[in-house]
């Protein structure tokens, strides 16, 4: 009987013995266990605390683009859509406005018939394609690198020779991107264009230039250019000055321009007037020859006798004239019409050749009327008169009609005595010519002068002043 009630608890407690293994070691596992677990409690207590600033800073970093740099390519979504196409294709054309801000005239050249101007051309468009979003609206600035992906306008200047983005340290582009999908696209360009001048009012002119863009590929149909801001959408820098011209004006407008193969297209024009300073041109042409045509004035009033002062002096006012036409020309281009230069220079250089001629008919006609009144007084007596004049005439000294004519009458009582008489008389006169040339020079000159000098010496002077009123008043 106490044997099964001992089999009885025997198979109640095995099932729980079976289940928590052997009691005692169990209790002192778990005693050793409990004591494991404060201790491990102890140690690892700021782990869920970490764990909770990781799960707060991996909330903060979600909303930056610090973690995990997204590229610019795929912000755009620029492999998802064609580029080559323009925004809207098949549609109406797409709206690209325009400003410029001009940063200098380098240089204008009247021999090319060009100018250089440094610029910032910045284009605006809309590509909604290039849309992104964005929590707090900001738009994203790229450089030249992004450029080649996209599709930009395909702006060139008309009628230019030479042009060229500046690179330096970069390529001078800037991109600009909005949420929205407005784009800036900013370039630094110089460019040389063509300037069509007129010289015919050179240098007392003004040029008007013109810078003009447009679209090459497409007509209007495609593409509408047109001024963002209207005219203000051209500005100036404040200390843009050239050395010859005065900038009068800059002023911007727009056009059609046709072609005969593809059709219509937007032009705008950048226009800007030049007034050249004149202050240069009168130091180096004008005053010049103004100087050689009053120099040639000084021939009238020297002796009709003096032969070789009176030509070295025409000859080389001739020649200096010469010199300032060949030079100004030189600088010019080859124009097939007449300038106001030209036309001052060569009215002056016509009136120094005149001064010349007249020289040259007054020492004809003197030696003419010589001629006349010797003839009256014999043949023997012409043959000394002329050996004297001669000799007289080139070596420069001044001759009277009296002496002449005392010459004359001594010559002809000396005949009969023989030819050493008549030497000594000869000297004789000399002496006395020279004694008398010394004492009244002022009264021999205005007596005996021509009297195509004493006309020249007022006619001259009146027409060219007459001609400066004239010329001046036209042209200024």
């Amino acid at each position: 009987m106490v044997l099964i009630i001992k089999l009885l608890l025997l198979s109640c407690l095995w099932p729980g013995a079976v289940l928590n293994g052997f009691h005692p070691q169990r209790q002192n596992d778990h005693h050793h266990h409990h004591q494991h677990h404060h201790h491990e409690k102890d140690e690892i207590h700021p782990v869920p605390m970490r764990d909770s600033r990781k799960n707060t800073s991996k909330l903060k970093r979600i909303d930056s683009t610090k973690v995990r740099q997204v590229k610019s390519e795929q912000l755009l979504r620029i492999d998802d859509h064609d580029f080559a196409m323009r925004p809207g294709f098949g549609g109406s054309a797409i709206p690209v406005g325009i400003d410029v801000q001009i940063e200098s005239i380098d240089s204008i050249s009247e021999v090319d018939m060009d100018f250089t101007m440094t610029l910032y051309l910045r284009h605006y468009w809309k590509d909604e394609r290039l849309s992104f979003q964005s929590t707090n609206n900001r738009s994203m600035t790229f450089d030249g690198r992004l450029i080649k992906k996209i599709w930009v306008p395909d702006v060139f200047f008309v009628h230019s020779k030479r042009s060229f983005i500046h690179d330096t340290t970069m390529e001078n582009i800037m991109l600009r991107v909005y949420p929205d999908g407005n784009v800036l696209f900013s370039l630094r360009i110089t460019v040389s264009a063509m300037c069509f001048m007129d010289f015919s009012r050179f240098p007392l002119d003004t040029q008007n230039c013109s810078l003009e863009l447009e679209s090459y590929a497409y007509n209007e149909d495609d593409l509408m250019l047109y001024w963002k801001k209207g005219n203000e959408s051209l500005k100036t820098d404040e200390h843009i000055s050239l050395s010859q011209f005065f900038i009068e004006e800059f002023s911007a407008s727009s056009g059609l321009a046709l072609y005969s193969s593809t059709g219509w297209y937007n032009r705008l024009f950048i226009n800007f007037i030049l007034r050249r300073h004149i202050f240069f041109f009168l130091l180096q042409s004008y005053f010049p020859a103004m100087l050689m045509v009053m120099l040639s004035w000084v021939s009238f009033w020297i002796d009709r006798r003096a032969v070789p002062a009176r030509v070295s002096l025409g000859i080389t006012t001739v020649l200096t004239m010469s010199t300032i036409i060949t030079g100004v020309s030189a600088s010019m281009p080859q124009v097939s019409y007449i300038k106001a230069v030209d036309v001052y220079l060569w009215i002056s250089f016509l009136f120094v050749f005149l001064s010349v001629i007249e020289y040259a008919a007054v020492n004809y006609l003197t030696t003419v009327e010589e001629r006349k009144q010797l003839k009256r007084r014999g043949k023997s007596s012409t043959t000394l008169n002329l050996e004297a004049v001669q000799a007289m005439a080139f070596d420069g000294c001044y001759h009277d009609s009296d002496a002449d004519m005392n010459y004359s009458v001594h010559s002809e009582e000396s005949s009969s005595r023989g030819r050493a008489a008549s030497v000594a008389t000869l000297d004789a006169n000399r002496v006395k010519r020279k004694r008398s040339i010394k004492g009244n020079v002022g009264r021999i000159i205005l007596e005996n002068n021509h009297a195509i000098d004493t006309y020249s010496r007022i006619i001259f002077p009146v027409v060219y002043i007459l001609f400066n009123f004239f010329y001046w008043g036209m042209y200024l």
